[in-house]
């Protein structure tokens, strides 16, 4: 038996004091994982009859007592079994046999890689600080005193009944405020009863995933798309359809609402994600028409409709029509900062009511604080003015981006430019966008390649996303002349 399980280390005996004590535990605690070991490589078998407790401490040279603590603890896990014919390990299942290493082929077990699979690694994970990071705001110009005082507030206010858990929902308050400035910013339908709050816009994604399909049901998604959106429709086992886009927004075929009749459909239509188009009213009301007709939600997701640089704001396609088929999605982690991780969906009125018991059941009230805090921080006046601030920042560096793409990368495409925090920029064929976007990072630059949003690749998806939130203007000329330089664009191709 000493040879299965191993020599133990300290002292045989104890004086009875407390740090023998305590070295008589260390012996107890090494005899259980000596035995757990022995048994779980199958060094001991199912059915074998332990030595008695007096035998064992014998050979082991410990007290008769640390060997009874032993097989007691390893009977109360499962381990042994004790009767009166003595202790015998109990039959379990092993990966190995007998501590024999287990021959392996590289795959894992095919039920766990069904799902990991669908997750295929599309860019590099780099410091999203760095120039030319998409979606990144200007965190350097966020109002941090106002936002203090509007923590503040909600302590002295809530505290300690913020402390538990709060409506599954979201804080009545919050979600007020939303709607209110929903109505009035974006054009939404809605009240707060109808807002749900979430942790960011991708818990809001997996909601809608979860409320509204079953595994197998057919989703489109833009292609190029927002990553995101995949990554919440293979979490629910959908079926995803792409759907192409062009300049007026998503372009659904003719016969897909026949031969591919969809549950769900994912849109950017204020500014789609990562084109820049603007969706067409004339197809906004299509999409919801047809919708209605087959029974499809529409997922509308405003992720930086707020920004809107030239003309009036782009109101949204919720609320072109009473009660449309639409789950509002949105966050603050473009209007406010990304680590707050607060988003919502506003569902449809007739629906509203119908979720309750189901958020009771899928959701937990929490980071109350924070949402009772940007309550204030909203019907206070400052998420407006932060708001009005940093649409004329981002005019400002989307212009100074536009300049320099427009010298440095003259014989390019430049895509959007009407709203939001980037630019794309679609490439000759000679120019590769994923190698330029590893050059990149490897100089400290973080554009991304226009074909990793996409699932079917084509000639039009060969281009880099620019983000010019979190780059001062000044740094965005320079930067772009890297990127060049690193695309190998000589110098009459860099000029107009």
């Amino acid at each position: 038996m000493i040879e299965i399980i191993g020599p133990l280390s300290g002292p045989a005996s104890s004086s009875g004091t407390a740090s023998a004590s305590a070295k008589h535990a260390t012996l107890q605690k090494q005899l259980i994982e000596r035995l757990q070991q022995a048994i779980l490589t199958g060094r001991l078998p199912g059915g074998s009859l332990l030595p008695s407790s007096r035998l064992l401490a014998a050979e082991m040279g410990v007290s008769r007592n640390t060997v009874v603590i032993a097989y007691e603890h390893l009977a109360a896990v499962g381990y042994v079994i004790a009767d009166k014919k003595g202790t015998r390990v109990s039959p379990l299942s092993s990966p190995t046999a007998r501590g024999e290493p287990q021959a392996s082929s590289g795959v894992p077990d095919v039920a766990y890689a069904a799902r990991v699979d669908r997750f295929a690694a599309t860019r590099t994970h780099v410091a999203n600080s760095l120039p030319l990071t998409p979606g990144t705001p200007a965190l350097d110009r966020f109002p941090l005193g106002a936002w203090r005082r509007s923590l503040e507030r909600s302590m002295e206010s809530a505290l300690p009944r913020a402390l538990g858990y709060g409506d599954p929902a979201g804080e009545p308050a919050l979600r007020d405020a939303i709607a209110a400035h929903l109505r009035m910013a974006r054009g939404v339908r809605c009240d707060g009863s109808r807002v749900v709050i979430t942790e960011g816009a991708q818990e809001a994604l997996n909601l809608c995933v979860r409320l509204f399909t079953n595994p197998g049901d057919i989703a489109w998604i833009e292609d190029p798309g927002y990553r995101g959106a995949k990554a919440a429709f293979n979490l629910g086992d959908l079926t995803m359809v792409p759907m192409p886009v062009d300049p007026e927004g998503i372009a659904v075929p003719s016969d897909a609402w026949r031969t591919h009749a969809p549950k769900l459909i994912y849109t950017s239509p204020a500014h789609q994600y990562p084109t820049g188009a603007v969706l067409s009213v004339a197809r906004r009301l299509e999409l919801i028409a047809q919708a209605r007709r087959c029974g499809a939600w529409l997922i509308e997701d405003d992720y930086d409709g707020e920004f809107r640089h030239t003309g009036e704001p782009i109101a949204s396609m919720q609320g072109l029509v009473d009660d449309a088929p639409v789950l509002y999605v949105g966050s603050f982690s473009k209007t406010m900062f990304p680590a707050l991780r607060i988003g919502f969906v506003v569902l449809p009125r007739a629906i509203a009511a119908h979720t309750e018991a189901a958020l009771q059941e899928m959701l937990r009230g929490g980071h109350r604080l924070e949402q009772l805090a940007l309550a204030h921080f909203i019907e206070s006046g400052e998420f407006g003015r932060h708001l009005g601030r940093m649409r004329r920042l981002y005019r400002e560096r989307q212009q100074a981006l536009r300049d320099a793409l427009s010298e440095y990368f003259a014989p390019a495409q430049i895509l959007g430019g009407d709203c939001g925090m980037h630019l794309t920029l679609r490439l000759p064929p000679d120019i590769r966008d994923r190698t330029l976007v590893e050059r990149a990072c490897a100089t400290g630059l973080n554009p991304r390649a226009l074909s990793g949003f996409a699932l079917q690749q084509r000639a039009d998806t060969n281009g880099l996303v620019i983000g010019y939130g979190s780059t001062p203007a000044d740094r965005l000329a320079a930067s772009v002349r890297v990127l060049a330089e690193l695309a190998g664009l000589p110098a009459d191709r860099r000029s107009v």
